[in-house]
């Protein structure tokens, strides 16, 4: 069962799959044989049915020479949401804590900030 939100876009998956098998001279019958679904499920597929296997779909986008566009689908380099969240969670300081302090410290930090000068011999 799918959410009314969902329906329009198993319908537009389907139409698209339909468009790109046409476009490749292919029937239902040779798309299943070469997928190894049956017809019938290539069929619901095409008309945005929910409940045909993502293993299904991958077939068929293999055989469409379509494959790519699965690891497309949800790309977390292009997930503006869930970066901007990411981004909002991160710390606002560069602060560390008292204990990674001293930590630091006791293990004779060779980059501590004290050594720190540029090319013309000034401090930091």
């Amino acid at each position: 069962m799918s959410s009314p939100k969902s329906r329009p876009l198993l319908r537009q998956l389907g139409n698209d799959l339909r468009s790109a098998r046409l476009r490749r001279r292919m029937s239902v019958a040779d798309l299943a044989l070469r997928s190894g679904a049956s017809p019938s499920t290539i069929t619901r597929l095409e008309k945005g049915e929910p409940g045909i296997g993502i293993g299904t779909l991958a077939d068929v986008l293999i055989v469409l020479g379509l494959a790519e566009r699965l690891g497309e689908l949800i790309d977390i380099r292009h997930d503006e949401l869930g970066l901007a969240l990411t981004d909002h969670s991160l710390p606002q300081r560069g602060r560390s804590s008292p204990a990674a302090r001293r930590r630091r410290r006791d293990e004779g930090d060779v980059g501590s900030m004290d050594d720190v000068s540029d090319d013309d011999g000034v401090a930091f």
